[in-house]
């Protein structure tokens, strides 16, 4: 029997081991397996399928060990994994290297095994070797941690290489389990005294020990009142020492173990749904659950503050009750914490939360909740998708319209709302899109009746959407010299609003204090040494920070170029923001939200509740603050430069600006007043600018999907960018322009480029790409990606452009 393993490495195919009789029976699809992989190095792999067709021109290795039980992952993922592999061209390795928990994937430790042919006679070694072979001697296998106690020093890598050379050792690879289950001391007490005879006995016949009978009649207290009795929960309730807990169990009355326990909490298991929908959602709900059931998609369009979470709790609510899972998808871990709060109300312990903040350990025992069925609903980022699910009903992707959901760094390159549409197919299961600012694909597969449509287009509580005025920086930047941050008018809102004892929301898509600096004598501006891109000063660790590769530079007094001291700091950005406030509002407290200021694992959480707590009046923020957070208090939201957002070099810059202005506003005037929003702006002339002050998605949408068919792009084309990457900027152009001749034959009228990009030169690697607009025809496109990768292999047999990185970004 054979066995095709998936391995985590970038791997063009999967390789394939043979199965040793003995293992036969343990070895099934879903399962992880020990293999060697080259002379040593040992992997857990996934067994993708078991088969009796001999590999065609080499001889297999036998497969070393099975190291699960039962399949950590089900047949219906790994056809999510190759789906995702095939897609967005990458490789099957490198969807298992995301999908699967770091301590699922195993560490490989290398050991020096000592080589018993070599005998014992030292003579011929220097002391260190010496050293480490005496060690050898009584161990037989060291780690390298080991042997870098041995020779007191960091830096043994030289002395291993000898002791190989000289063949007293050989290095191995051995496969370590990481994952350890969190233990718990728990106390119970001694059979013998179970009867309630002999316990009274006891009780009536005690010592002079008296704290330890106040700590035994706290166990009797805890043990009706929690059924099992941790030894933390006992000594808190009784006030008493582990000593004297530990003079109980010498005299037998009670029994210390340790058992397995979760380390996350989890509250009772209950369903409550403690409100009412109104008439609108309720129609929506009719509607939804109608269109799912003739189509496997359902877009719900609800404005912001129309409360489609409220929708989504009442069909998540149907699925509980029919014993089937619920994957609630989000696009920004800032979301999870106030969602989850809402969601633990109504559903208690049937709901679990999964991302990237949780620890390796933590991640672990939430994908066995999920694979035993434990977790009736999942709420989490896009990595939740690759959770195992064993009877999935109901995909839920919230704010489906989010660019957080395409996955950029590193491979697999996927699209979560995508991928999460085909694994639903693969479970037939439902998905339900949710948005205020629908995305333009989505919204064309629903008017063209690729999804179900449900509108829902009135605010919950009849609150009407808020006002939304538009101020030109111009005026104010003639009386200041400089780039206004707050305006007067804005100013006097904030002021205004304080005074009513409402909060503030300001939006800056610039963390940071001054995105860049200029030398005022010959416009010299500090750049990144590795990257194409300026860097930006923040105060709080007052160094100048590129936010494309994260090196830290101190602040420049001098210019470069000219020696001049004069230098002035251009733009502002969140850091620089939350300071100004500082001084036009001494009285108010303030707050920053941005990737800088929140960076704890409950950093997100605490902030979110200070502000629902209304501990903090005005909120600063980058888009953190505007994705689907809910704060009933908020009457003014400010957007503070409108036109940076408007002056990206990409063909979707309409579209994600004009979602992100409407989502921004919709945190606005969502309770019991209708709100203001602010949108401070150079060009107030700009067409998109009218469209949100009127709220009007449809004419937005018909505008852009207008333009977008003109110039063939998505949704009536399939976009393919090929990003060529070298230490050399001549390699790298003559990489990209060798593969445009080689693609050129085939799809010469899709091809544009080879150009630079925007930032040409990333972590000193330079860039240069190359795209494809396919039309979409899946046939095509499933050629054009064969041809490419064929092509790319062409490619690397050149000695020239060997080392040249070549990434496909499918859909980008």
């Amino acid at each position: 029997m054979y066995a095709e393993i998936i391995i985590p490495l970038a791997l063009p195919k999967n390789y394939t081991w043979s199965v040793p009789p003995l293992l036969s029976q343990a070895a099934q699809p879903g399962v992880r397996v020990e293999v060697e992989l080259g002379k040593n190095k040992r992997y857990a792999g996934i067994v993708k399928r078991l088969h009796d067709q001999p590999p065609v021109g080499f001889e297999t290795k036998d497969i070393l060990n099975v190291l699960d039980n039962q399949p950590i992952v089900f047949p219906e993922q790994l056809k999510l994994w190759e789906w995702i592999s095939s897609y967005y061209m990458c490789s099957e390795g490198e969807v298992m290297a995301a999908a699967l928990p770091a301590h699922f994937k195993l560490s490989s430790e290398t050991l020096l095994v000592l080589n018993e042919e070599f005998g014992d006679d030292f003579s011929s070694l220097d002391n260190e070797e010496f050293l480490v072979a005496e060690a050898l001697l009584l161990k037989k296998e060291l780690a390298i941690a080991e042997v870098q106690q041995v020779l007191d020093e960091s830096h043994v890598y030289p002395v291993i290489k000898r002791l190989v050379e000289k063949k007293l050792c050989f290095i191995w690879e051995s496969l370590k389990e990481s994952y350890k289950p969190k233990k718990e001391s728990f106390i119970r007490l001694n059979p013998a005294y179970e009867d309630e005879e002999k316990l009274e006995f006891l009780l009536n016949n005690w010592g002079r020990a008296a704290k330890q009978l106040e700590l035994l009649l706290g166990w009797i207290h805890l043990s009706k009142a929690e059924g099992e009795v941790s030894k933390a929960a006992l000594l808190k309730k009784s006030g008493a020492s582990d000593a004297q807990l530990k003079g109980l169990i010498e005299k037998g009355i009670l029994i210390s173990e340790k058992k397995d326990v979760d380390r996350l909490k989890y509250l009772p298991r209950n369903i409550l749904i403690d409100f009412e929908l109104s008439a609108a959602q309720e129609t929506a709900l009719l509607q939804v659950n109608r269109l799912l059931q003739e189509r496997p998609v359902c877009l719900l369009h609800g404005i912001t503050s129309s409360g489609k979470t409220q929708v989504y709790i009442r069909m998540m609510e149907a699925m509980a009750r029919t014993g089937k899972q619920t994957l609630y998808l989000l696009p920004e871990i800032a979301l999870t914490s106030q969602i989850i709060r809402r969601l633990e109300k109504h559903f208690g312990g049937y709901i679990g939360i999964y991302h990237s903040k949780f620890n390796q350990n933590e991640r672990i025992e939430i994908w066995n909740r999920v694979r035993s069925g434990e977790l009736k609903i999942v709420l989490g980022a896009r990595s939740a998708l690759f959770l195992p699910f064993s009877d999935l009903g109901l995909v839920i992707v919230d704010e489906e319209h989010d660019s957080s959901y395409k996955q950029q760094e590193p491979a697999p390159r996927y699209h979560a709302r995508d991928a999460a549409i085909y694994y639903a197919s693969q479970l037939q299961a439902k998905v339900l899109l949710g948005s205020a600012t629908p995305s333009l694909e989505s919204y064309f597969n629903a008017l063209n009746g690729k999804y179900g449509l449900v509108g829902l287009h009135e605010r919950f509580g009849g609150v009407h959407l808020p006002e939304i005025e538009l101020v030109d920086t111009q005026k104010d930047n003639a009386k200041n010299k400089s780039k206004t941050i707050v305006t007067e008018s804005l100013k006097q809102d904030i002021t205004a609003t304080l005074s009513r004892e409402k909060q503030v929301i300001l939006f800056q898509n610039r963390r940071g204090y001054s995105p860049y600096q200029i030398c005022q004598v010959c416009g010299w501006i500090p750049h990144c040494h590795d990257c194409d891109v300026t860097l930006t000063f923040h105060k709080k660790t007052n160094k100048l920070h590129c936010h494309y590769c994260g090196r830290l530079y101190p602040l420049v007094y001098r210019c470069q170029a000219c020696g001049s001291d004069k230098f002035v700091q251009k733009n502002f950005g969140t850091e620089k923001i939350e300071e100004q406030l500082e001084e036009l509002f001494p009285d108010a407290k303030i707050a920053r939200m941005d990737i800088d200021s929140v960076r704890g694992k409950h950093s997100h959480d605490t902030l979110i509740q200070q502000f629902e707590k209304r501990r903090i009046d005005i909120l600063v923020g980058t888009q953190m603050v505007v994705k689907g957070l809910d704060f009933e208090n908020v009457h003014l939201v400010g957007i503070l430069d409108a036109d940076s957002i408007l002056s990206f070099a990409d063909f979707r810059v309409n579209e994600r600006a004009f979602q992100l202005m409407e989502q921004v506003s919709g945190r606005a005037g969502r309770k019991d007043m209708r709100g203001k929003v602010v949108i401070q702006a150079f060009n107030t002339r700009h067409p998109l600018l009218k469209l949100v002050q009127q709220h009007d998605y449809l004419s937005f949408y018909q505008q852009e999907i207008d333009s977008r068919k003109r110039f063939f792009y998505p949704p009536f084309s399939r976009l393919i960018l090929l990003t060529f990457k070298h230490k050399s900027k001549e390699i790298a152009d003559a990489a990209s322009r060798r593969f445009a001749e080689m693609l050129s034959p085939l799809y010469g009228q899709y091809l544009l480029g080879p150009a630079e990009p925007v930032v040409n030169r990333l972590r000193n690697q330079y860039l240069m790409e190359l795209s494809l607009k396919l039309p979409k025809d899946g046939g095509l496109g499933a050629r054009c990606k064969k041809d490419i990768l064929e092509k790319i292999a062409i490619l690397h047999s050149d000695k020239r452009f060997r080392s040249v990185v070549i990434i496909p970004d499918v859909d980008r």
